[in-house]
């Protein structure tokens, strides 16, 4: 008895040290969010007085909703909110009909050449965004799309200044294939064999079957998806001079260049600053806390 009960109080020891670090570690990770959230209720000199103290995490002093207010006066946050918002869904939910069929079509259906196809896609993960930008740049600038010249249809040369842009480049993803492959792999092949005995096609197997079991690969897909096409920031830069079709993280450069020059402590609007920087951060923790 003495050996079980020394046990359980050695086994509790170890779970409560592995809580306390984890907290701990939460704790380190959390204290900058909650900073930049706590801040941007606050006017600038508070901001500035309050990061001598621990008052820099609590939301004292003069709070008010100004900063958020003086954001949308600035410049047009909802527009670029929206903008991103609208881009950064349809891509994932493309994303997620693409990625998924394509995973499909190599894990599942049985055609000559389909390990080559997929070994293929993994292998273009290697080469950078960076290097295959500039072509295409080129490539999009020249396409044709479908627009309304005099209220009649006509045809538009090049893709530049339009949310497709920033949508159809990024719906595909290699990793995404591969993460849904892989995951359809472990799913039981009898599954597919019953179906078929039933009389169900190919892509009935895909839908009403092997999605439905699929929960986790596209929560995961999901999130891998939404962050860089949320935190885009090259490619719109490149591709995008319009303010209507801007995105979230090129106007926050644009924010930076009008705030950086108004309000007080140093001629630098940090409340304004903090409360932008809040509005893109809150998208990002929602889907965290639904997904």
């Amino acid at each position: 008895m003495a050996t079980t009960s020394f046990r359980q109080s050695h086994d509790r020891a170890i779970s409560i040290g592995r809580l306390a670090a984890m907290v701990a570690l939460a704790a380190f990770f959390l204290f900058p969010i909650l900073f930049m959230f706590v801040s941007s209720f606050k006017p600038n000199d508070d901001v500035l007085r309050d990061t001598t103290s621990f008052r820099a995490f609590l939301p004292v002093g003069d709070v008010s909703l100004d900063n958020y207010a003086g954001v949308f006066q600035r410049v047009p946050a909802a527009l670029f909110i929206f903008n991103s918002l609208l881009i950064t869904c349809t891509t994932v939910a493309l994303g997620l009909i693409v990625n998924s069929m394509a995973g499909f079509a190599l894990s599942r259906l049985r055609w000559r050449g389909r390990n080559l196809i997929l070994t293929i896609i993994i292998a273009t993960l290697i080469v950078p965004f960076e290097t295959v930008a500039i072509p295409l740049l080129l490539v999009v600038s020249t396409l044709p799309w479908l627009g309304l010249h005099d209220g009649l249809p006509a045809i538009e040369q090049g893709w530049l200044n339009t949310y497709q842009v920033q949508i159809l480049p990024f719906a595909a993803n290699a990793f995404s294939i591969f993460l849904f492959a892989q995951f359809f792999k472990s799913l039981p092949v009898d599954l597919d064999e019953a179906a078929r005995v039933d009389g169900a096609s190919g892509f009935q197997i895909y839908r009403r079957i092997i999605m439905p079991l699929s929960g986790p690969a596209i929560a995961t897909v999901a999130i891998l998806t939404f962050l860089p096409i949320w935190n885009a920031y090259l490619w719109p830069l490149m591709v995008v001079q319009s303010e209507g079709v801007r995105p979230v993280m090129v106007g926050l450069q644009y924010f930076f260049k009008v705030a950086g020059g108004g309000g007080g402590g140093g001629g630098v609007a940090w409340g304004e600053i903090m409360a932008y920087l809040s509005l893109v951060t809150l998208p990002v923790l929602i889907l965290y806390l639904a997904l």
